[in-house]
């Protein structure tokens, strides 16, 4: 679909096809079993210079936005659902420092994750705070020039390997809009530690786990933005941005499971024809490949509107997170559906591909609260078809 994107963003893609048929391709299904971190992998991204595609020139990156971002996850996602994880995350983490933080926290952070030599992950969700943010318990306390965090920050991904943080905490318990604030945690703080790590369905290259903050000091240059209390804006502000990367994984994940299985059907043969001649393998490839085709129009789409800072880009942003999601659920489960038998099997490659979609689902916002956004935006925009009201009921005259 090049007709969607400029050359630059052509450019960009075809960087990170590379790289994903030349490194990612060949060991997906190695460090998938594994379930570890593919450095090498990390590696060849960062020498491509893709770690650096969505931060601004100013600190080491290469200024692209949100677009340029989702068309190398969707490339990367095409060979491997967690490559394009372990890839996104890093704009989900600093994300915050981009939109919020001060010019010394970018300075500091900015170019290290461009260059790929630092890893950074996002700690909003605790146990009892996935959807529901308000839930976390997470506190900072303040301590002279100093706050002290206490608390459990769960599914955090990229985490155990990330060398900071942005974590949100409650700073303020008797407020309700402005209870929260995020810090830029590093590693090496104390009181900063890597707790239980999942054993996951799926995107199993990239470490999801609990990180235990007990009594960790960070002192006031860590608070983002140097401002208490805004740290629910800044999550709202980076879940905009970085869902339309979520619906970039799922595209690809998607396309990839499309690929395999229009392969696999003019390969696999049964009443002595290959099962690509059948009408109805037909049918479910080419409605497959459409529905993929109109979830990367929306991504992209959605994508232009964080871009240009739309009024209306979260409601694109979660239309675009829960049908690009829901899309490739249904086609890689289709996908392994056209490999018979031989799709559930671990030693063929179309089951990887439903694994690692099902996350997609639930990640950055369930798609039951993604639609329950976009229906409040709809309700809120219910003013501008005041037009139509002389047509409740229709006039008689126009009957």
């Amino acid at each position: 679909m090049d007709h969607l994107l400029a050359d630059r963003q052509i450019e960009w893609r075809d960087r990170a096809r590379e790289v994903a048929r030349r490194v990612v391709l060949p060991n997906a299904w190695k460090y998938d079993r594994l379930q570890e971190y593919p450095w090498e992998i990390k590696q060849a991204l960062a020498e491509a210079g893709l770690m650096k595609v969505w931060i601004p020139k100013e600190y080491g990156g290469a200024g692209g936005g949100v677009l340029e971002l989702c068309v190398v996850v969707e490339e990367l996602s095409r060979c491997c659902g967690g490559t394009g994880v372990l890839f996104a995350v890093n704009a989900l983490g600093s994300f915050p420092i981009l939109v919020a933080g001060t010019d010394e926290q970018k300075q500091k952070y900015l170019p290290a994750i461009a260059s790929g030599e630092k890893l950074i992950a996002f700690g909003l969700s605790e146990k009892n705070a996935g959807s529901d943010a308000g839930g976390i318990t997470c506190s900072a306390e303040r301590d002279g020039d100093h706050y002290v965090l206490n608390g459990t920050k769960k599914w955090n991904t990229n985490g155990p390997v990330a060398d900071l943080n942005t974590i949100f905490a409650i700073t303020d318990p008797s407020s309700r809009s402005r209870r929260l604030s995020a810090f830029l945690l590093e590693k090496d703080m104390d009181g900063y530690e890597v707790g239980y790590i999942e054993d996951k369905m799926g995107i199993r290259c990239v470490p999801v786990g609990e990180l235990d903050l007990k009594d960790c000091r960070a002192h006031e240059s860590h608070l983002l933005g140097g401002k208490p209390g805004l740290g629910f804006k800044h999550a709202m502000m980076t879940l905009d941005r970085a869902r339309p990367g979520v619906a970039a994984q799922a595209v690809g994940l998607a396309q990839g499971a499309v690929d395999f299985a229009t392969l696999y059907a003019t390969q696999r043969k049964q009443f002595g024809e290959p099962i690509s001649s059948f009408q109805m393998v037909q049918k479910m490839l080419a409605d497959m490949a459409t529905k993929v085709a109109a979830a990367r129009s929306l991504v992209y789409s959605a994508a232009k509107a964080v871009d240009a800072g739309a009024r209306d880009m979260t409601k694109y942003a979660a239309m675009c997170k829960y049908y690009a999601t829901d899309v490739a659920m249904e086609v890689t489960t289709d996908a392994v559906q056209v490999f018979g038998g031989n799709g559930y099997m671990r030693n063929y490659p179309i089951e990887k591909y439903m694994r690692d979609a099902k996350i997609t689902q639930i990640y950055e916002g369930t798609n039951q609260i993604q639609r329950m956004v976009v229906a409040r935006n709809l309700i809120k925009e219910a003013t501008r078809l005041s037009h139509l009201e002389e047509f409740i009921p229709v006039p008689e005259h126009l009957r």
